[in-house]
């Protein structure tokens, strides 16, 4: 396992290396405008296998995405217009869409759901590696499941114990302040369902639907 912090690097060679690691099926804890995540590349049957095992995660439970822009969230979602509404108004930003998934999406985490949750981060390191892989790639925190989440790689390695043996890059950019998760939203249907509210309100979610109207 590698260390890299971020202040002597810089974001875009971070990035690149991060970008590189993904593509060999490895595993990063990364930064976000939210939590340090874990991320691999989300359409990969191994990779998101680790994840999960780093996790100590349910099998079941689903894992979203984090992607560039929402051209190209388009690659591997269908977006109906309500879902394009609250991506433009909130992406980047932590707001998590859950999606119905396109055909052929059947690998890592679109493999045996049809779902696919994306969110575009709105932190700097988050969305350059987003650009720089040009793929999905795995946005659950870097906790272990059911354990609260720690905003210091130190304490993020100590929690996970002897699961840090399948992560190869840390990407440190120090202490990340405390911050609700993302607000999750199905956008499934023309009614979308508020699945868990974090940074983005409940109001203003329904404000931004509201304008459609």
């Amino acid at each position: 396992m590698e260390i890299v912090r971020l202040a002597d690097v810089g974001v875009e060679a971070a990035a690149l290396q991060a970008a590189a690691t993904l593509r060999s099926g490895g595993v990063i804890i990364y930064p976000t405008d939210t939590l340090y995540g874990l991320g691999a590349d989300a359409l990969s049957d191994s990779a998101v296998a680790k994840v999960k095992r780093i996790k100590g995660r349910d099998e079941r439970k689903p894992i979203h995405a984090i992607l560039a822009n929402i051209e190209t969230a388009k690659n591997y979602v269908v977006m109906n217009d309500k879902a394009s509404l609250l991506a433009r108004m909130f992406w980047p930003g932590s707001l998590t869409l859950i999606f119905k998934k396109k055909e052929g999406v059947d690998t890592g985490i679109g493999s045996a759901i049809d779902t696919f949750g994306v969110r575009v981060s709105d932190n700097s390191f988050a969305l350059e590696l987003a650009c720089t892989f040009g793929k999905p790639y795995t946005g659950t925190s870097a906790n272990r499941s059911g354990e609260k989440p720690e905003h210091s790689i130190k304490g993020i390695l100590a929690q996970l114990g002897e699961a840090v043996s399948d992560i190869d890059l840390v990407i440190d950019a120090g202490e990340l302040p405390e911050s609700p998760p993302s607000t999750v939203v199905d956008v499934r249907s023309a009614d979308p369902v508020i699945l868990r509210e974090g940074a983005v309100s409940i109001a203003e979610v329904w404000n931004a639907l509201r304008t459609e109207r």
